[in-house]
């Protein structure tokens, strides 16, 4: 840690989750300088055959041009990277943080039952690995099933937010009936969750993901 003044860098792969983490980094990191990084068509090369195998390149130059740039951590702010933050990390030198770690944690708490729900099917595989690894850390078998929306991340792109978080709800209500909680695999998803109530937990990744980011540069700065 370079300063009681932390440098954050937080790396997107959609221009809509660059608003909702500011405000939260406000929240709970409110003397931080934030840097966005963005590359936008991550998420589509993904699927592409041809460009997919570009993409852990790529994240590991804007991880090295945050370093550069003196960011004492970053955060990915995508699910469908998260399985290349610890390569990345090791490449650059700094610390590099998964959004969905701490949701991942508190879902292999909160029941037995999983509903894993995404946008994407880039997303889905991602975050079902995330939740198994989290799970053997914790030391407890949960039972999981997932969901992919079709639909919603179309409508989003096309800044029909209404329509995605319509399509959102809906899952989440038909996923909470059989399960004992509720995962919104991607930070994008967040704003459906407050459009509905349903008698099992959903779990978003952006909230907790940025509190146990302020939580371990807190550490950090103590052990400095």
């Amino acid at each position: 840690m370079t300063s009681s003044a932390p440098r954050i860098a937080f790396l997107h792969t959609g221009a809509v989750n660059i608003a909702p983490f500011g405000a939260l980094a406000t929240e709970f990191l409110p003397d931080a300088t934030i840097v966005n990084y963005l590359d936008d068509r991550i998420v589509a090369d993904l699927g592409d055959d041809d460009r997919a195998a570009s993409v852990p390149a790529r994240i590991d130059d804007l991880v090295r041009a945050a370093a550069a740039g003196g960011a004492d951590a970053v955060m990915f702010t995508c699910s469908s990277i998260s399985e290349l933050a610890a390569p990345a990390a090791a490449a650059a030198g700094v610390p590099v943080l998964r959004v969905d770690e701490a949701m991942a944690d508190a879902a292999v708490r909160a029941g037995r039952r999983v509903r894993v729900l995404a946008t994407l099917s880039t997303t889905c595989g991602p975050t079902l690995r995330l939740l198994e690894e989290r799970a053997a850390l914790a030391g407890v078998e949960p039972e999981f099933t997932s969901e992919v929306i079709e639909g919603a991340f179309a409508a989003v792109s096309s800044g029909d937010r209404a329509t995605h978080d319509r399509l959102v709800a809906a899952a989440i209500e038909r996923g909470a009936a059989e399960a004992d909680v509720v995962v919104l695999a991607q930070a994008s998803m967040a704003t459906a969750a407050e459009t509905v109530s349903v008698s099992v937990p959903v779990l978003t990744s952006p909230r907790l993901g940025v509190e146990r980011l302020a939580e371990s540069l807190a550490r950090s700065l103590a052990r400095d």
